[in-house]
C-alpha cells in the first residue's frame, strides 16, 4: 500500500452496552501511536473521544509507525518539583469514575481492575506517585468520621490514559474475605476501598488526597540510565506510567536507556497490560526487556514455583553488573516479596565474595534503591 493511501472510518458505539468494544478501547493503548490525528496500520490504533454516551473511533490504514502519540498540555513537564498533598483527608478532592474495566482472565485468583479517574486536571501528579481514596462511609472504628485514606500507587503517567492531562488510572485488586472455616466468602471483612473502586461506575464520584511520595519517582536527568523493575501484581502500576512515558508518549525525555521489567503473578491470566509491554518488546528490542514470572505455572532451578526473586537469581551477574554501572532498581507490590528478594540478593552478593550490607547502603546512598510495598 503506498504511503499516500489511506482510509479512513470514525465509528460510534455506545458506551454502556457493549462492554467487549469497552474492553477493546481500553487495550488499544498498547498498539502503535501516531502524532496524527489518526492512526496507522497494518498495526491499527484506536483514539477515542470520550462523551457521556459514546465513544467515537478514528482508524486509519496506512504504512506502520513507531511515532508516539502527542500528549497535552506540556506545561506539565514545567515543574521542577513533584506536585505533593495538593489535597488533604480532611478536604480531599472529588473526581469522577470515568470507567472501571476488569484486565485479569477467567482462570486469575481474584479480580484486579483498571481504573480512570476525572481528575480534570486538578490533581497533577508524576509517574511513581501515589493518590489517596477515601471510601465513602463512616469509619466503623470512629462512629462519624470519615473512613481512613487508602493509597493506591497511580498507573498512568501524568498525561493520563486520554493523554489530555485530565484523568489518572488506578490497578486496584478487589479485596475479598473466605472464612476459613466455611470456605464462603464474608462480605463483612472484604476490603472497603477495594470494593467500592471495583464496583464504580461512570460518572460515580470519588474522593482523591494527594498526589504523594517522592521514593518511586523516575529519574529523568540520565536519559540513557538503566532501570530495573520488580513488581508482583498490581505493584506492577508506577511501571506502566514509566514505560509509557519512556516508549509511548512523544515527550521531552528522550528515553535511550534500558528498562527492565521483572513482573510477578500467578499465571497467564494475570498477567496485567502484557499486551503493552509486549508491544514495547517488539518495538524496542534494544531498549526494553520484559521477565515474567508464573509462580502456577512455571518452575524455578530446584523444582519449585517461579517467583520473582527466581528470575532475579537467573539473571544475577546481569543485574549486579548494571547496579555497578549505576542502574535504578525499583520493587513495588505486597510487603511480602522482600524477604524473599533480599535474601536472594545477599546469596548472590556473597557468592560473588561482597558484602550485600555494604552493597545495599552504597545503593541507597546514591539513590539507586527505590521500595514501595504495601
Amino acid at each position: 500500500m503506498a504511503h499516500s493511501a489511506i482510509s479512513q472510518v470514525s465509528v460510534a458505539v455506545p458506551l454502556q452496552t457493549d462492554s467487549s468494544f469497552r474492553r477493546s478501547t481500553f487495550k488499544a493503548t498498547s498498539l502503535t501511536f501516531s502524532d496524527k490525528s489518526c492512526i496507522s496500520m497494518p498495526s491499527i490504533d484506536l483514539k477515542a473521544t470520550r462523551s457521556r454516551s459514546q465513544y467515537i473511533v478514528c482508524m486509519s490504514v496506512q504504512h506502520a509507525s513507531k511515532a508516539k502519540v502527542s500528549v497535552s498540555p506540556l506545561s506539565l513537564e514545567d515543574a521542577k518539583e513533584p506536585p505533593l498533598n495538593i489535597y488533604k483527608p480532611k478536604e480531599p478532592y472529588t473526581a469522577t469514575i470515568v470507567s472501571v474495566e476488569r484486565i485479569v482472565g477467567p482462570k486469575a485468583p481474584g479480580e484486579t481492575c483498571h481504573i480512570v479517574i476525572d481528575h480534570d486536571g486538578n490533581l497533577p501528579y508524576w509517574e511513581g506517585q501515589s493518590y489517596g481514596v477515601v471510601p465513602p462511609g463512616e469509619n466503623p472504628k470512629k462512629p462519624g468520621s470519615p473512613h481512613n485514606v487508602r493509597l493506591y500507587s497511580i498507573a498512568s503517567t501524568r498525561y493520563g490514559d486520554s493523554f489530555d492531562g485530565k484523568t489518572a488510572s488506578l490497578c486496584v485488586r478487589r479485596a475479598v474475605y473466605y472464612d476459613p472455616e466455611t470456605g464462603k466468602e464474608d462480605p463483612s471483612k472484604n476490603g472497603v476501598c477495594s470494593n467500592f473502586l471495583c464496583n464504580a461506575t461512570p460518572g460515580d464520584k470519588v474522593k482523591i488526597t494527594g498526589p504523594s511520595g517522592k521514593i518511586m519517582l523516575l529519574p529523568e536527568n540520565n536519559p540513557n540510565a538503566t532501570h530495573i523493575m520488580i513488581g508482583t501484581g498490581t505493584g506492577v502500576a508506577p511501571f506502566r506510567g514509566y514505560l509509557r512515558r519512556m516508549f509511548m508518549e512523544s515527550v521531552p525525555m528522550k528515553f535511550n536507556g534500558l528498562a527492565w521489567l521483572f513482573l510477578g503473578v500467578a499465571n497467564t491470566d494475570s498477567l496485567l497490560y502484557d499486551d503493552e509491554f509486549t508491544k514495547y518488546l517488539n518495538d524496542y528490542p534494544g531498549n526494553f526487556r520484559y521477565d515474567r514470572a508464573l509462580s502456577r505455572e512455571q518452575k524455578n532451578n530446584k523444582g519449585g514455583k517461579m517467583y520473582v526473586q527466581d528470575k532475579i537469581e537467573e539473571y544475577s551477574d546481569e543485574i549486579f553488573k548494571l547496579l555497578d554501572e549505576g542502574a535504578h532498581i525499583y520493587f513495588c507490590g505486597l510487603k511480602g516479596m522482600m524477604p524473599g528478594i533480599q535474601d536472594t540478593l545477599k546469596r548472590v552478593a556473597e557468592e560473588r565474595g561482597e558484602s550485600w550490607e555494604q552493597k545495599l547502603s552504597q545503593l541507597k546512598k546514591n539513590k539507586q534503591w527505590h521500595v514501595e510495598v504495601y
